[in-house]
């Protein structure tokens, strides 16, 4: 039963893992007539408004001033600050240097969940992130486009680690918070706290928005970005890290760009290689090396 139970929650997390690898292919099709902040004040508002409803109408809304408080942290990490420090990061560092940076969410989150949660490390652990970083490194390489400038300014640099510092301690509260709450009151509260957070960013870009010019194509993808990538995806990954220790959870996020890649490649006709691919096979080698149920210290880590 505990390994049919372990096989759903898998199964969950690559869901998570699709929904968010074509939000990347989504978004770059919604930002061709709706502004950065305003789509993502839309996608989160609107998602907000579908499960705020069902949470009042289940009386699910009896959280704690402190409890409050943890969700308000869970939303502010992700997605507030790390989109606002992957959005400008991007625009002061390469796309191939911040896709390398943003691969070592999992080793933060091995040192966060053993700080903060007591999960143990493992050297299979380790030694799987490291394959799944030297995969990324792969996928990255093998673009066509690729260019290798490790130069640049610090600045993006930063910003980009902070998005990683942001998704890791996400994925650690929301591990904390399951302990307590089900999947979708942390979700439906991560959302309206996120709509609230992007609220004056909206506000800002709003006088300039172009409500008319806005294509059907770009709506056709705020619907993915609103239903799969925001409800669907952040419902599977915060059920998942109920399930499962938080850095099991967090290494299947480096198979994001592999979906990304594979996305663009079918539905934007951008060129996927054999050497991209080979990386991807790196990646989900890792992803399976650091989940074997003979590799895990189940006392320890649940």
């Amino acid at each position: 039963m505990k390994h049919n139970n372990q096989f759903s929650t898998y199964l969950i997390l690559t869901g998570a893992m699709l929904f968010w690898g074509l939000s990347f292919v989504a978004t770059k099709i919604a930002l061709q007539s709706i502004p950065t902040f305003t789509l993502i004040f839309l996608r989160f508002s609107i998602a907000a408004c579908l499960l705020l409803p069902w949470l009042i109408h289940r009386d699910r809304l009896s959280f704690t001033r402190k409890d409050h408080f943890k969700l308000f942290l869970v939303a502010l990490f992700e997605p507030g600050l790390y989109f606002i420090f992957e959005t400008i990061g991007l625009q002061h560092t390469s796309a191939p240097k911040a896709a390398l940076i943003i691969a070592t969410i999992p080793v933060v989150v091995l040192f966060a969940a053993s700080l903060l949660l007591g999960e143990r490390i493992s050297p299979a652990k380790l030694f799987g992130t490291l394959i799944s970083i030297g995969g990324i490194s792969v996928l990255v390489a093998g673009d066509p486009q690729f260019e290798w400038d490790l130069g640049g300014p610090l600045l993006g640099d930063l910003l980009i680690f902070g998005a990683v510092i942001s998704a890791s301690l996400y994925i650690v509260c929301a591990r904390d918070l399951g302990k307590n709450y089900s999947t979708i009151e942390i979700t439906g509260m991560q959302v309206v706290y996120g709509a609230l957070f992007y609220a004056p960013a909206f506000i800002w870009e709003l006088p300039e928005i172009q409500w008319a010019a806005i294509s059907t194509n770009s709506i056709g993808a705020l619907v993915y970005l609103t239903l799969f990538a925001t409800i669907a995806a952040f419902l599977c990954y915060n059920h998942a890290l109920t399930q499962i220790p938080a850095f099991r959870a967090a290494i299947f996020i480096n198979g994001i760009p592999l979906v990304t890649a594979a996305g663009a490649w079918v539905l934007l006709g951008e060129k996927l290689t054999l050497i991209q691919a080979g990386g991807g096979l790196l990646v989900l080698c890792a992803v399976y090396l650091t989940n074997r149920p003979e590799l895990q210290t189940v006392p320890q880590e649940f």
